[in-house]
């Protein structure tokens, strides 16, 4: 069991400072990998990534997440941002409570074969910067909305 499992069975569900890591995979066509997802945000768009366990550091945290979720081995990770506050709150569907301390990186090192974790995802596919779904989680989009600002 996880360092945040063990601590909701001390807090309940009541909101937590939890901090994450997400990463925006760039492909040589320049187009990122997003994951359809199946837990938070069921049927929503966004990217990868997910909350820091004990002793790891951010840069653990995404290459951990990452291949986790994609089968992916990224490269050097570029400092996009840290995104916080009010509107970082999430609730999920458990009634668990916090607010997320998102440190987001971009990379255009990734290899390895895609494979999709089914508990995670409904789907991973790679598209255009120019293209990005409707559905996507806000959040999401924020930090891809940074990333265009420091990259073109």
């Amino acid at each position: 069991m996880g360092y945040i499992e063990d601590l909701r069975k001390v807090v309940g569900h009541r909101p937590l400072i939890l901090v994450g890591s997400t990463v925006i995979i760039v492909n040589e066509k320049k187009e990122i990998l997003l994951q359809k997802r199946k837990t938070t945000s069921y049927g929503k768009w966004g990217l990868p990534g997910g909350l820091m366990e004990l002793g790891e550091s951010t840069e653990d945290t995404a290459r951990r997440e990452v291949f986790e979720e994609t089968g992916l081995t990224i490269g050097k990770l570029n400092l996009i941002d840290i995104f916080s506050g009010r509107d970082s709150f999430i609730m999920v569907p458990n009634g668990d409570e916090f607010y997320a301390v998102t440190v987001a990186y971009y990379t255009k090192e990734a290899s390895g074969i895609l494979k999709m974790d089914e508990v995670e995802s409904l789907e991973l596919s790679y598209i255009s910067i120019n293209k990005l779904p409707e559905n996507m989680v806000e959040s999401h989009r924020k930090i891809i909305n940074k990333y265009l600002d420091l990259n073109f």
